[in-house]
């Protein structure tokens, strides 16, 4: 799922949440939506859980250990 795959599919989570909300839709019509927003949830899951494990490695010094990053240093530093 390249960046734009995922924004899209993003996007069109978001549009089903709307219309689900709104509450005019037919049963038949809710499930589908529900069972379209459900498999591009986790899709967009799949693809976050991909880019964090990337993160992480990218985060690791020369020995494999995990190195502290400016985000949990800023955690930190606020306490």
């Amino acid at each position: 799922m390249a960046r734009e795959k995922f924004e899209e599919s993003m996007n069109r989570l978001e549009e089903i949440v709307r219309k689900m909300e709104a509450g005019d839709m037919e049963l038949e019509e809710s499930l589908k939506a529900f069972e379209e927003g459900i498999k591009l949830a986790r899709a967009c899951a799949k693809k976050l859980e991909e880019a964090q494990r990337r993160v992480e490695i990218l985060l690791r010094d020369e020995e494999g250990l995990a190195v502290k990053s400016f985000l949990e240093e800023g955690i930190d530093d606020q306490s």
